[in-house]
């Protein structure tokens, strides 16, 4: 996948992000929590573009 393509994923993530938390009215703590949720999600999908979980799937324990 194209670096410009992550960095384009990233940038309207972030904006999508800013836009519910700005217009949007909830409570601080449901705000924390979508926050938290997206940012997760964005790690993983990051992790998975860069190859670095499916390196991880060989490990045994």
């Amino acid at each position: 996948m194209p670096i410009l393509t992550v960095f384009i994923v990233i940038l309207g993530v972030g904006v999508i992000l800013w836009l519910v938390n700005s217009y949007i009215p909830m409570q601080r703590t449901i705000k924390g929590i979508l926050n938290a949720v997206v940012v997760i999600i964005l790690v993983i999908w990051l992790l998975k573009v860069f190859g670095v979980l499916s390196s991880m799937q060989n490990i045994q324990i």
